[in-house]
Formats: C-alpha cells, structure tokens, sequence
C-alpha cells in the first residue's frame, strides 16, 4: 500500500460556516449591482454608487480578518484535540 497519510473529509462546524460566510458576503454584496446602481443618497457630495464600493472595501476588510481569526482559532482547537488523542466528537 502507500505510505501517504489519510486525508480525512472536512467537518463542517458553525465556526467554518461563519467563515464562509464572511468570505461570499463581500462578493454577493458586489454582485448584486441592481442594489447600489443609483446616485441616492449622496454622501458629501459623492454618489451613493461609489461611496457604497469604497465602504464595502473597509468592510470586506473587517471581514477577510475575522474570517483569518476564526481560522486560526479553530486550527488552534483541531491541533489540540489532535494531540490529545483525536478528535472528540
């Protein structure tokens, strides 16, 4: 047989389905051009279409990092449970 470690199917838990979803919001949000194709209401000046782009750019930002922290936790968690004699379910 081979050598190679088994690779086991992902689980799927809350915390990688919050994930999840802070990664597709910022790109459904942009898709979804219909919702923000208009100049009202302006902000200082600026149309509503390019004022609601750049404030999606901060919170596509505050959302790729608690996506990134999320991660890391749960990564933490599975290494613990791991070196503890596997994981509990």
């Amino acid at each position: 047989m081979s050598d190679a470690p088994e690779v086991g199917r992902g689980t799927v838990t809350p915390v990688r389905v919050a994930i999840a979803v802070c990664l597709v919001a910022p790109f459904v949000a942009m898709l979804w051009v219909g919702s923000y194709a208009k100049t009202d209401p302006a902000f200082i000046g600026i149309p509503f279409f390019y004022w609601y782009q750049m404030l999606w750019v901060i919170v596509s930002t505050a959302l790729t990092m608690t996506a990134y922290k999320l991660w890391r936790r749960d990564q933490r968690g599975r290494a613990v449970r791991s070196a503890d004699g596997g994981e509990a379910k």
